[in-house]
């Protein structure tokens, strides 16, 4: 089968694979139909993911057709249609039964990462029964790709841990796939004020069309300033830190009011200063987190009834053999104005 593989920092290929097998009486064998890129695997080819080894097929999301199953799988059979989580959970294990599935013991983020991924034709799925969503018949299955990762992270790392609320005002730093995933489901909460601050126009242009109420083009490194003008030099209640870079997490700790939320959801390669000399008597709370896709039915019934459209967030597609093409794409969305691409095997 075809496959794209990591080789280590900075280098990939699309390589000829053998089909993944039953390695546990708990497997399935996906079909993969549609996958995207996420950020993380530019992170990965950064160097920034040590437990991704040279070698590793990547990729965490897509869509897909159950082609075997092992004698411990009951929710599915083959000829299934289902989401693949980005999250593989045992569903035993002390943090899966906390809802923690990020952390369970024996699964956690390991697609992509310490096992073989979903960029590629076949995937093995751990723990089916727990790792998988079944697709409703006449779904979108194209949009539901956005539902393996970037709509759960955005909501649960974004939205549930910056304590969003009626009226509040809210800043997202990073209009990126994953920020814009936040702003989508932040209004599910109805707050007063979305404020979006990245340095990409279009990506600030493509916010306003998803509900942003103000936006901030941060190229002259003033948001701070401009932030706390609107706000009336109070501040915003939630701050949710979607890039992963040291400037943006700095950004949130000066925007935030006392009593208010940073909520980090990007990836950090780097280290990050903490300015507790500043914040030490501000009553905030500080939140990380890694997406543990517990909000993946509730995300998957607000599609079906048409509350959200994930699809919005997709602006290429590609085929399987081109993937270094797409690749190429998504991390040059600066240019190329790339949020989510599809790729289809």
């Amino acid at each position: 089968m075809k496959a794209l593989v990591y080789q280590g920092p900075g280098k990939k290929a699309l390589e000829n694979r053998p089909t993944p097998e039953i390695a546990q009486a708990t497997d399935a064998i996906v079909r993969v139909v549609k996958n995207t890129i996420c950020g993380t695997d530019l992170h990965i080819l950064k160097g920034d993911v040590p437990a991704c080894a040279p070698g590793r097929i990547l990729g965490h999301e897509g869509v897909g057709i159950v082609e075997k199953v092992g004698a411990g799988v009951t929710a599915f059979h083959p000829g299934d249609h289902v989401i693949v989580s980005c999250i593989s959970s045992c569903g035993k294990c002390d943090y899966c039964r906390r809802g923690m599935y990020s952390h369970c013991v024996n699964g956690g983020w390991i697609l992509g990462n310490v096992i073989d991924g979903t960029q590629a034709e076949f995937v093995r799925i751990p723990f089916a029964d727990t790792s998988l969503y079944h697709i409703p018949a006449g779904a979108n299955e194209e949009a539901l790709v956005m539902l393996s990762d970037i709509l759960p992270t955005g909501f649960e790392c974004g939205v549930l841990n910056g304590r969003i609320e009626p009226g509040s005002v809210v800043a997202i730093v990073g209009a990126g796939p994953v920020g814009l995933a936040a702003l989508l489901t932040a209004q599910f909460y109805s707050p007063a004020e979305i404020i979006m601050i990245d340095l990409d126009e279009n990506r600030l242009d493509v916010s306003k069309q998803f509900g942003a109420t103000v936006t901030i083009a941060n190229n002259d490194g003033k948001a701070v300033e401009k932030v706390m003008a609107l706000t009336g030099g109070r501040g915003v209640d939630t701050a949710i830190e979607a890039v992963g870079v040291p400037a943006s997490f700095i950004t949130c700790e000066a925007i935030v009011t006392p009593g208010g939320v940073i909520a980090n959801v990007g990836v950090h390669g780097a280290k990050v200063d903490l300015h507790l000399e500043r914040l030490w008597d501000r009553n905030i709370a500080i939140t990380t987190r890694l997406v543990d896709t517990v909000s993946t039915p509730m995300l998957l019934k607000t599609v079906q009834s048409h509350k959200l459209d994930p699809a919005r967030l997709i602006t290429h597609r590609f085929r399987l053999e081109n993937i270094l093409d797409a690749y190429e794409t998504f991390s040059h969305a600066a240019s190329t104005n790339a949020l989510k691409v599809i790729i289809e095997a």
